[in-house]
């Protein structure tokens, strides 16, 4: 595939190595020719890689697998994942998906990505309902407004919610931004 084709999410090999897209972004700096700058993570090691290439460079796309598999514990610098279907294990870098799986609690169903039969990355819901378990006192009365207290919620990430959200409430998260949606 060519260059310009690459996008975010995309999996591809640079240098020999597995990467993951995080953005790309199309140049054409005054008369000269057009270039894509890409950002990627090697998804082995977790090192960042900031490339610029020609407009028709050659990048080779590779193909991503997917397979439904339910999260079961976090093991050292490990999450482990089962399949449903087989009840093969599979173990993932805890540094490579760490951001994603602040969303996720054990037992749940998500998609592992695999490259060459290896697992890469989960892909998780764009929403998630997360229960509060710790946060200041609601107040009474208090109406929606852009102030945010912090909430501490039962996958231990700190997300700001309103001031009438209270511990014991379950709220709908945004996995992408990680901001606070509305009460489920």
């Amino acid at each position: 595939m060519k260059a310009t084709d690459v996008r975010k999410g995309h999996v591809i090999r640079y240098q020999g190595k597995i990467c993951r897209v995080m953005s790309s972004v199309h140049h054409t700096p005054g008369n000269l020719r057009a270039m894509m700058q890409v950002e990627m993570k090697d998804i082995e090691k977790g090192t960042n890689y900031n490339n610029r290439f020609r407009a028709d460079d050659d990048v080779e796309k590779l193909d991503v697998d997917y397979a439904k598999m339910e999260y079961l514990y976090q093991e050292n610098d490990f999450y482990v994942f089962m399949n449903s279907e087989t009840y093969e294990q599979t173990h993932l870098n805890a540094e490579l998906i760490k951001d994603s799986m602040g969303y996720v609690l054990p037992n749940t169903q998500i998609e592992v990505a695999f490259v060459d039969g290896r697992p890469i990355t989960v892909e998780i819901p764009q929403k998630v309902v997360l229960k509060v378990i710790e946060t200041e006192p609601g107040i009474k009365n208090a109406t929606a407004t852009n102030v945010m207290k912090p909430a501490k919620l039962e996958t231990g990430i700190i997300v700001g919610v309103p001031p009438f959200v209270n511990s014991g409430d379950s709220i709908i998260v945004n996995t992408e931004s990680g901001e606070y949606v509305s009460r489920a």
